[in-house]
């Protein structure tokens, strides 16, 4: 094993963990900022109005992006362990 492919795979797994986990932060900052908005127009300052449709919004997001997070991760870890395989084998 090379420093070179040490560092090839450690670069694509945080491409991958970025890739399987932005879809759920961009859902769960669009939805924060929208409830922000809310209480700073109604000045409704309740902390549980704030986590609630988020965790939904999370929720959700996993029931559609779940499947696609899930078949990204696999192909990730079957090429690690082909690539590992080269090394060993």
């Amino acid at each position: 094993m090379t420093s070179e492919f040490v560092l090839a795979l450690a670069e694509r797994g945080i491409y991958t963990i970025l890739l399987v986990a932005g879809p759920l932060l961009i859902l769960a900052l669009a939805v924060g900022l929208l409830v922000s908005i809310f209480q700073a127009t109604t000045q409704i300052q309740e902390q549980t109005l704030a986590f609630i449709p988020k965790i939904v919004a999370v929720l959700i997001g996993l029931v559609f992006f779940g499947p696609w997070m899930l078949q990204t991760m696999m192909e990730f870890g079957a090429d690690i362990f082909q690539n590992l395989n080269i090394f060993v084998g």
